[in-house]
């Protein structure tokens, strides 16, 4: 993307973080964590399916991620999101 802008990645990266206050790779993980929330709840995927959809290296590290980003696990997500849908009914 640099290269097709005529800058180089540092360029970039400095005006992302500047006008998002963001990094470009934690903006990236927000984003993969938002799907991976999206996935869990809509397509009712494995953590398994979501983590090679995503190109994770491993569920391990989708986990990780997703608990570093979110403060929970993606269990304890899940359990959240049953609970609502019991409240619902």
């Amino acid at each position: 993307m640099a290269d097709k802008l005529n800058h180089s990645y540092g360029y970039l990266s400095n005006v992302f973080s500047e006008v998002t206050y963001s990094s470009i790779e934690n903006f990236i993980i927000i984003q993969k964590i938002e799907r991976a929330k999206q996935l869990m709840i809509v397509n009712e995927m494995s953590l398994t399916e979501i983590a090679f959809l995503l190109n994770y290296s491993s569920v391990a590290h989708l986990s990780t991620q997703f608990k570093n980003t979110t403060g929970i696990t993606p269990s304890a997500f899940l359990r959240i999101i049953k609970k609502r849908r019991e409240n619902l009914k």
